[in-house]
């Protein structure tokens, strides 16, 4: 009787992604939602910096690295932290106010 048991992807890694962008961290396996993904933790100075999450079908190539030359890369190439976008603000501006008969809303057939 044969297992056939599969080594999950786990090692230090350049993904190159569709959108051509290059990342360096710890690449590994994960599931979510029943379907498979790739989680790239971005090494920062003491923390990671980053950690992100892609479908196998937006990666072009997955180069295996040192630990070393992976944080090495990651240190020129970190990832653009979230933003939060906003709106600027509106001018002050006097709201008149409307006033509007009921009367005008009613169709023949309601009164």
């Amino acid at each position: 009787m044969t297992t056939d048991t599969k080594t999950p992807f786990d090692c230090w890694a350049i993904l190159e992604l569709m959108g051509h962008r290059r990342l360096a961290g710890h690449v590994t396996e994960e599931e979510i939602a029943g379907h498979g993904f790739l989680r790239i933790d971005v090494p920062g100075k003491d923390i990671t910096e980053a950690t992100q999450f892609y479908a196998p079908n937006a990666v072009y190539a997955i180069t295996p690295t040192t630990e070393e030359l992976a944080r090495l890369f990651a240190r020129s190439h970190q990832p653009e932290p979230v933003m939060l976008w906003e709106l600027p603000e509106l001018p002050d501006v006097e709201i008149l106010p409307y006033e509007v008969e009921a009367d005008q809303y009613l169709d023949e057939d309601d009164e």
